[in-house]
């Protein structure tokens, strides 16, 4: 169990980057002291494995979990999260964040505030202030937008929250958590909380995050939402596959009455015809990952013990 005098529970995952979260723990010791719990997930780290040393010399009272493989970041907050509903007490509180130094340890209270009426069960963080790239930026804003077309909800936050100890336990029943953890907090009904915080830059390295690993992030936000999305593209599939036959039709009158220019009416009827079928194999590819994601029923509180290797807690 973690012990009781710890208020906080600190959840955060780790994959090669032992710099940035040894500082982060030191960071967490200067502003929240002995009232918090660490659960650092190494996500399978091999050139930087963390070590229990990390929390021992910031004083920090915690616990590593050695995955046997690198599962991934969001994976890794669902086994963090699965440990801490399974060890947690009814009056403590969870935090999830991110361990390069982006979210920042001194805007945690403002998310535990946020958090304290009785009508809130997850306080997420909003960013105020980026220090991305403007490539970054833009395609953020065009993927939200994006978002908001394919699921009719809107996402504009991540991972850095608070919850309640009935959040937490309802987050790891869901199968979309290890998935995507903002959007399995926007599909499960929880009352949010949205609290405007600044964004810091890294304490050392560089994002193990490229461009690629970000759109695929994208895309499985959306996959939480797979029925949703399902029922939008197979509304516009229909729509089109309509104006194309409405179209066909008008090109085969055309060419019936002879008002069609030699060549137009071949070339017209391929480009409609191929308009048919491409939204009719767009609709079909949607339908079967809608059902393989619905056919996953494994959830991650049944299955986090078989990723765990070791288990290790500070002495203190």
């Amino acid at each position: 169990m973690i012990p009781s005098q710890n208020q906080l529970v600190i959840v955060t995952p780790v994959f090669e980057d032992w710099e940035a979260s040894s500082r982060l723990f030191k960071e967490l010791a200067r502003e929240l002291g002995q009232q918090m719990f660490v659960v650092a997930v190494d996500d399978g780290s091999v050139k930087q494995p963390l070590d229990i040393s990390s929390l021992e010399d910031a004083r920090v009272n915690g616990v590593v979990l050695t995955l046997r493989r690198n599962v991934g970041h969001q994976r890794a907050i669902a086994i963090g999260l699965s440990y801490a509903a399974e060890h947690m007490a009814e009056h403590q509180r969870v935090v999830v964040m991110d361990s390069d130094g982006e979210d920042l340890p001194s805007t945690i209270p403002d998310l535990l505030q946020a958090l304290e009426p009785a009508s809130v069960d997850v306080a997420v963080a909003q960013r105020k202030s980026r220090v991305e790239s403007f490539r970054f930026k833009a395609f953020y804003a065009i993927y939200k937008r994006f978002f908001g077309l394919m699921t009719g909800r809107s996402i504009s936050f991540g991972n850095f929250m608070a919850l309640k100890p009935t959040a937490v336990r309802r987050l790891v029943s869901m199968q979309e958590l290890p998935i995507h953890v903002a959007g399995a907090v926007l599909a499960s009904k929880l009352r949010l909380s949205i609290c405007p915080l600044h964004r810091g830059p890294r304490y050392a390295g560089q994002s193990k995050m490229n461009f690629v690993g970000l759109v695929l992030h994208g895309f499985k936000g959306l996959m939480v939402f797979a029925e949703d999305v399902l029922v939008r593209t197979g509304i516009a599939s229909m729509l089109i596959a309509f104006l194309s036959v409405l179209g066909g039709t008008g090109a085969i009158v055309l060419k019936i009455i002879g008002l069609s220019t030699p060549g137009w009416f071949s070339v017209a009827l391929g480009l409609l015809l191929l308009m048919f079928l491409q939204t009719g194999a767009l609709a079909l590819m949607t339908l079967m990952l809608t059902g393989v994601m619905r056919s996953n029923v494994i959830t991650p509180i049944q299955q986090y013990h078989h990723y765990i290797e070791r288990e290790r807690r500070t002495s203190t």
